[in-house]
This record gives C-alpha cells, structure tokens and sequence, in this order.
C-alpha cells in the first residue's frame, strides 16, 4: 500500500474505556491480521473528530454512552496500515452488550489478566500507558 493511499484512507477512532479496574473490549467477527480482540473502533465520518467517532462507535457497537475524556495518540497501525486515533473515554450510561451483531461476536470487560490473556503484546505506547495507570 502506498503513502497516498493510507493517507486517503479515513482515520480509525479507537475508544479506551477503562471503568472499576477492567478493559472494554469487543471480539470482532472477522479478524484484522491478529488482531481479534480490540477497543470498540471504526472509521471517522467527514467533519467528525476523533473524539466525536470514538463516542459515536461505542454507542453503536456497545450501547454505551460514553464522553472522551483526552486523546491518547496517533500512529499509522502496524498490522493494520490505517491511521488509528486513540480516545480514553469514561462511561456515562449504560452496560455493554453485542449492538452491531453484523461485526461484533462478543464484548467484556477484562482485568489485567484477561487482557494479557487477549492481547498478547503491548499496546501503542501512550496507551499502555493509560492503562497501565488505571489498572494499578
């Protein structure tokens, strides 16, 4: 793939969610490369923010009302070649659940055992770092 085309491509909003010490995760039905489970995601629509998607993502995967508390990062994703936007967000409303049957198999909430059980290599540093910080 190209510079060119990764650039045309729309960034990917990605929602940290980190609530009473666990992860939200979500297992999507087809894989990414490796990557099976991930933080709830999808494309950011023209003239939204990266904030704004992850919030509108999430509701529409989980069901949650979530608000974005701080961006955590940017980078092009190594697996994937698409530009990721990483939100810490906190919950506002709601409990998780599979809202978009079409792309979702599961979703949890995982401690820290789970998640190394899930994610069996760090994540994107400025966000492994907030989790870190919010699992101690």
């Amino acid at each position: 793939m190209t510079e060119r085309s990764t650039a045309e491509r729309p960034a990917i909003a990605a929602a940290v969610i980190v609530s009473d010490g666990r992860v939200l995760m979500v297992r999507r039905k087809e894989r990414e490369g490796s990557l099976s489970w991930q933080f709830p995601a999808g494309q950011v629509e023209p003239g939204e923010s990266g904030e704004e998607a992850a919030i509108r993502e999430t509701q529409e995967e989980v069901g949650l009302t979530v608000d974005a508390e701080q961006r955590l990062g940017e980078r092009i994703h190594p697996a994937t070649g698409r530009r990721m936007i990483y939100v810490a967000c906190k919950v506002l409303a709601g409990r998780p659940y599979v809202a978009d049957a079409v792309e979702l198999a599961e979703v949890q909430w995982c401690d820290r055992a789970t998640l190394a059980d899930y994610v069996p290599y760090p994540f994107f540093g400025p966000v492994q770092d907030y989790i870190t910080s919010r699992l101690s």
